[in-house]
């Protein structure tokens, strides 16, 4: 029998760049300590702005925490919605669910940007009642199923897609069901950012560790006594480096993370075995489930058994458990890999984001989220470093002693940044058929997967456009006094054919032919995440 693979399934098959260590001093705009998600992303997008970056990793980039990641691309956190809720009120648990669905939407844009080949896909998420099958009193099942009811139900007055489904696929068990999720390969999708970082006054630097940050203008020292000289530095090493906050608030910080360890393992499967799907419980720790899709079979990765970190003595059982528990649901999985990675949990469920001291950043504590929150630190960051608004900056402040006032018109205030320009997307085109849609009138639908702007003429002839505003990407809606098409965010508006009868914009919306076959999940990257 062949052992099974210690190292991460996503490690298997995608070789790195190599990158040489720092061997000179270096002055750049930005310095960046850590290269997984947090720090390649912020490196790209900084470098996009027209900044000089150094992105600086101690061993090889992308080998750490990010590499040991199930890649669960999800808005839905740890925390139940109604949790959030009750903790820190509507208008924040809102927040903190856009958030994660801003950093999808990113991931998204960057992979139909550079046309990156990372088996990125939108997918449903699910969550079930992982006991609801064992309770033997039915008023304990009664109320188990009333508490889904429930949270489906908030989901969707605070703009989520979720429905309750009496037995989610494979698991056969009573769940939520929650659009717009994703999932990817996450090491070729940031080796593909990676590759385009370098150049231009930009460098990325491997075997190069910071051992001191200092004084204003930055300064950082290495371990080899080469020096960086920067205006801003992040630090994307999952647990904080003490940095130039100083020993005692950095050590506040540290003190407030709890690390927990999490096992994964993973094994083939006949192609079509498991849907494309996130799947996930309600036990506590709770077990998670995705498919990896290859050409003649699939690849499962099954999660959980967390523990706090050092806590727990006979660490092989837990994988011993998760094997049992994965073959309990799919008996002819052949399990050829395991591994561990490390999740930081924060002292309130959220992430810490933000500047601790002048010009320095710290990202840590995404509590396992750490795909969504470690792109949503990225753009956080560009937006500080940038001088650009963020909605979440109060929120993730690592000096929060509590979120942001009560008082606090979240949609109203943030309305002109760019995902509330695009929120809609989210909330689901409908699937209107064609053929209901009244002469003389305009509807959203979907077409082939795409958002769609209908207009059905007078005469009954069908006109279809892409509902995406070439402008900034919002949907457009339908103005049903004047038969146009009008953008919300910036005034562009365009004729029923999609000719731009008033800017911003300047390009037509797409034609979208109706007779057209396309494959259903590739969409326009305007769909729901």
């Amino acid at each position: 029998m062949k052992p099974v693979d210690t190292h991460s399934y996503w490690t298997d098959n995608t070789p790195a760049p190599l990158f040489s260590a720092l061997k000179d001093d270096l002055a750049v705009d930005v310095l960046i300590v850590g290269a997984g998600i947090t720090g390649i992303t912020a490196a790209y997008l900084l470098k996009r702005a027209g900044l000089t970056v150094a992105l600086v990793e101690r061993d090889r980039c992308v080998s750490a925490d990010t590499a040991h990641t199930t890649a669960h691309l999800t808005c839905v956190t740890d925390t139940p919605l109604s949790g959030l809720v009750k903790s820190f009120g509507r208008d924040h648990a809102q927040a903190i669910w856009d958030a994660g669905l801003a950093a999808i939407d990113t991931i998204n844009t960057l992979v139909w940007r550079e046309q990156i080949k990372c088996q990125f896909e939108w997918v449903p998420g699910y969550l079930f009642n992982r006991d609801a099958s064992l309770c033997a009193d039915e008023n304990d099942r009664e109320r188990a199923t009333t508490d889904l009811h429930k949270e489906v139900e908030l989901a969707n007055e605070l703009g989520f897609d979720a429905e309750f489904v009496s037995s989610i696929p494979m698991f056969h068990r009573p769940g939520i069901r929650y659009e717009n999720q994703a999932k990817f390969h996450p090491r070729k999708y940031l080796l593909a950012l990676l590759r385009l970082i370098p150049g231009k006054g930009s460098s990325v630097c491997e075997n190069t560790n910071i051992e001191e940050i200092e004084g204003s203008p930055i300064t950082a020292t290495t371990s080899d006594g080469h020096r960086i000289h920067c205006g801003h530095v992040l630090i994307a090493t999952h647990v904080p480096l003490q940095g130039k906050s100083g020993l005692v608030p950095a050590t506040l910080l540290q003190s407030k993370l709890a690390p927990y360890s999490s096992y994964a393992i993973g094994g083939w499967v006949k192609r079509g075995t498991v849907p494309e799907a996130l799947f996930w419980d309600t036990g506590d720790p709770y077990d998670y489930l995705r498919v990896d899709r290859r050409h003649d079979h699939d690849f499962v990765i099954f999660g959980g058994e967390d523990h706090k970190t050092g806590q727990v003595e006979d660490t092989a059982q837990c994988f011993t458990r998760l094997e049992q528990r994965l073959k309990a649901t799919i008996p002819d999985i052949s399990v050829t890999h395991r591994w561990t990675g490390q999740v930081i949990e924060t002292n309130d469920g959220l992430p810490y984001i933000g500047e601790t001291a002048e010009r320095q950043y710290v990202a840590t504590g995404f509590s396992g989220n750490g795909m969504t929150f470690g792109t949503l630190s990225a753009m956080m960051f560009a937006d500080a470093v940038t001088n650009q608004p963020n909605p979440w900056k109060e929120l993730f402040d690592p000096g929060r002693t509590k979120i942001v006032g009560g008082l606090w018109d979240y949609l109203k205030e943030n309305k002109d940044y760019p995902y509330y320009m695009v929120r809609d997307r989210f909330a689901g085109a409908s699937n209107r058929a064609l053929r209901t849609i009244t002469r003389g009138t305009g509807e959203i639908t979907e077409v082939h997967g795409q958002p769609a702007a209908v207009y059905r003429g007078l005469d009954g002839k069908i006109s279809v456009r892409s509902a995406v505003c070439t402008h900034m990407g919002c949907y457009v809606h339908w103005n049903n006094a004047e038969w146009t098409w009008d953008c919300p965010c910036h005034g562009s508006r365009f004729k029923t054919n999609g000719d731009v009868l008033a800017g911003p914009a300047e390009t037509p919306l797409p034609e979208i032919k109706p007779q057209e076959k396309q494959a259903e999940k590739r969409t326009v990257r305007a769909r729901k995440r």
